[in-house]
């Protein structure tokens, strides 16, 4: 995946919906130090274990001077922004919350806890998702309809070139 210069082939778009935070920032970690180009979609939907008042509690650390230029690949956004909302989206199941944390264990959403320490945003992104997860049903729907009908078609076809080609063969001999 690394060329001479440096510089990836493809950016890897990963969903980060229910992945617990640590586990997920360890595998984009190794991926950006191996110069792989990574987007971070639903960021607000990451997962961490321990409870709400607990995670407000803690300070998340500083970007070292290590990792800048390997930071500078990385690419996170709140919700599913136009140009990734297109393309295929990846998930890493050794980061996803049900089969980290145990059943009955507490865990909070970033974006609840940003929410609760100031972001004035987390309402006007879950609006956002759910007018993109309308679209993108109606457009699935749409898709499904479209298949029906080229089978249907192709089927029509075929029964049509199957008897034509039953008349040709009578007819030659």
């Amino acid at each position: 995946m690394v060329s001479g210069s440096g510089i990836c082939a493809k950016v890897v778009v990963v969903d980060a919906q229910h992945h617990m935070w640590w586990r997920l920032a360890s595998t984009v970690a190794k991926q950006l130090l191996n110069w792989q180009k990574v987007v971070v979609v639903r960021c607000e939907e990451i997962c961490m274990s321990g409870g709400l008042v607990r995670e407000k509690m803690k300070m998340i650390p500083h970007k070292t001077k290590h990792g800048e230029a390997a930071l500078a690949l990385l690419k996170a956004y709140e919700g599913v922004p136009p140009p990734n909302d297109k393309m295929k989206r990846m998930v890493i199941p050794d980061a996803l919350k049900v089969l980290r944390v145990q059943k009955g264990h507490k865990y909070c959403l970033l974006g609840r806890l940003s929410s609760e320490v100031g972001w004035n945003h987390y309402d006007t992104i879950r609006e956002l998702e759910k007018k993109r997860k309308e679209r993108a049903q109606a457009l699935y729907e749409r898709k499904k309809q479209l298949n029906k009908l080229r089978v249907k078609t192709e089927k029509v076809a075929g029964d049509r070139l199957g008897s034509q080609l039953e008349i040709l063969t009578a007819v030659k001999y």
